[in-house]
């Protein structure tokens, strides 16, 4: 075989000379493309517990209840379509860029609303018990 030197040595230098194609990861870490699926956030003050997310999805990774007041989702089973966040009418479930870090074993997160008691009525004063000064 008759090979040149020629080729094979620009190929050897400019491979010396520039820059590695790939990205030196973790060191460095790619940006989010604009329609990237990372993860499923839930912010639970907005909740009603309508179940409306529950029931559109597909693999039955959500389950809400509104006796319980509890809304969960099992991570190992969602496949980030989004129709839960497209079908939420009060905007508590957004679909993240940021990806969720590895998963070493199956994790449902479950989310509880704490019982808030009755209010007073606005604009009723309480009266508090005053103490007597002590006669001695």
């Amino acid at each position: 075989m008759s090979w040149s030197w020629f080729p094979i040595s620009s190929l050897v230098t400019k491979s010396a000379l520039h820059r590695p194609v790939t990205r030196l990861y973790p060191g460095e870490r790619r940006a989010a493309y604009a329609r990237t699926r990372g993860h499923i956030e839930f912010k639970i003050n907005d909740c009603t517990f309508c179940t409306i997310c529950a029931v559109k999805c597909p693999t039955v990774a959500i389950v809400a209840s509104k006796q319980d007041k509890t809304w969960a989702i099992d991570y190992s089973r969602c496949i980030l379509c989004g129709n839960c966040v497209d079908d939420c009418r009060e905007g508590c479930i957004e679909l993240k860029t940021a990806p969720w870090p590895p998963m070493l074993a199956k994790e449902v997160l479950t989310f509880r609303k704490d019982y808030e008691g009755p209010q007073p009525p606005s604009g009723v004063a309480v009266a508090l018990p005053v103490e007597k000064p002590k006669t001695s």
